[in-house]
C-alpha cells in the first residue's frame, strides 16, 4: 500500500465541452497519455480538477473514466476533502465505490480547526475507509496549516501514508522528511519544490506541470530519486519558466490555456473560474514557444 505513492504524479485537470458538462473523452485521452508517459500515479478531483465545482456524481464519473483509462498500471489518488468531516467520509465511499486506490484529503478549509480537530478529523475519515490516505497541506488556499507534530501524529495512523506538503516554507518541509517515519510518504505539492525536496528525503511530486509536460517531468523526478541531481537541474531549470506561469492567474487557470493552446483540450472553465486575461495569455502562449513545447513533448533523457 506504501509503495504505490512515490516518483511523479499528475494532478490532473478536469476538460470540460462547450455546454459545460464533463468532457468524458478527453478525460479518458489525458489519462493515458500520462500512463504513456509514464507518469507513476493519477490524481483526478483536486484543486487542479477545479474540485469545488463537480457535484458528487460527477466526481465519482471522473475517477471512474480515470481508473478505466489507467487499466490497473498505475494507481488513481482521488481527491475527496472538505470543511464537512461526515460530508468527507460519504466522499471517501464514493470514491472507494468508484475504484480509487488511494484518497487525497485537503485540510478543512473556511472553518480552521486546531491541530487536536485536524487530528480527529483526519482519524475519523482513516476509519471510516480501507484505503490509503494522503494528506494534503495547502494553507495558502485553506488558512490551515499542518505543522511538523500534528503530521507526526497523522503518521501514526496505518493507512495515512503520507503527505503532499505544499506550504511554501522550506523549513518546514525539511523538518516533516526529518521525522517522518520509514514508510512515510513526503510530496511536493508545488513544482519548483520538487527538486529541493526530493534532495532532503522527499519522494517525489503531484504536479500540476506534468499536465503540459508528462514526460520531461517523469524524468526530473526519476533522475533526482536516483541520486542524479545534475540531470534533475538540467530538467528543472529548462522547466522552471513552465512551472512559474503556471500561476500567472489561480490553478488551473494558466495549465487550462496552455494546455488548449497545444490542443489537448478546450478552454472551458466553470464559474467563478475565467479564462486567463489577454496579457497573461499572451505571456503563457510565450513561454510554451520559448520552450518549444508541443503537443507531443520531448521525451528525451
Amino acid at each position: 500500500m506504501k509503495a504505490k505513492w512515490s516518483g511523479c504524479g499528475t494532478a490532473l485537470v478536469t476538460p470540460f465541452t462547450k455546454n459545460g458538462e464533463v468532457d468524458e473523452a478527453r478525460v479518458r485521452d489525458l489519462a493515458v497519455r500520462q500512463v504513456e508517459a509514464g507518469v507513476r500515479f493519477l490524481v483526478p478531483c483536486g484543486t487542479t480538477g477545479e474540485n469545488p465545482t463537480l457535484s458528487r456524481s460527477e466526481q465519482r464519473q471522473i475517477v471512474e473514466l480515470v481508473v478505466d483509462a489507467a487499466n490497473n498500471r498505475i494507481p488513481v489518488l482521488a481527491g475527496a476533502g472538505g470543511y464537512d468531516t461526515r460530508s468527507v467520509i460519504a466522499q471517501v465511499s464514493e470514491m472507494q465505490g468508484a475504484g480509487a486506490d488511494g484518497i487525497l484529503s485537503v485540510t478543512p478549509y473556511y472553518n480552521r480547526p486546531t491541530a487536536e480537530g485536524l487530528y480527529r478529523h483526519y482519524l475519523a475519515i482513516a476509519e471510516s475507509t480501507t484505503l490509503p490516505i494522503i494528506v494534503y497541506n495547502v494553507p495558502g488556499r485553506t488558512g490551515c496549516n499542518i505543522d511538523v507534530d500534528t503530521m507526526y501524529r497523522l503518521a501514526e495512523i496505518p493507512n495515512v501514508v503520507g503527505i503532499k506538503e505544499a506550504s511554501g516554507n522550506m523549513a518546514q518541509m525539511c523538518e516533516f522528511c526529518r521525522v517522518a517515519p520509514d514508510g512515510f510518504h513526503v510530496l511536493a505539492g508545488d513544482d519548483i519544490f520538487t527538486l529541493p525536496l526530493i534532495s532532503v528525503g522527499g519522494v517525489g511530486v503531484v504536479s500540476v506541470v506534468s499536465n503540459e509536460v508528462p514526460g520531461e517531468m517523469v524524468h526530473l523526478v526519476s533522475a533526482a530519486l536516483r541520486g542524479d541531481f545534475e540531470t534533475a537541474r538540467r530538467f528543472h531549470t529548462r522547466l522552471l519558466p513552465l512551472m512559474q506561469i503556471n500561476f500567472v492567474e489561480a490553478n488551473p487557470i494558466p495549465v487550462k490555456a496552455a494546455m488548449a493552446h497545444l490542443g489537448l483540450l478546450k478552454p472551458y472553465y466553470r464559474l467563478p473560474l475565467v479564462p486567463p486575461a489577454p496579457a497573461s495569455l499572451a505571456q503563457i502562449v510565450q513561454v510554451l514557444d520559448e520552450l518549444a513545447i508541443q503537443q507531443r513533448e520531448s521525451t528525451a533523457s
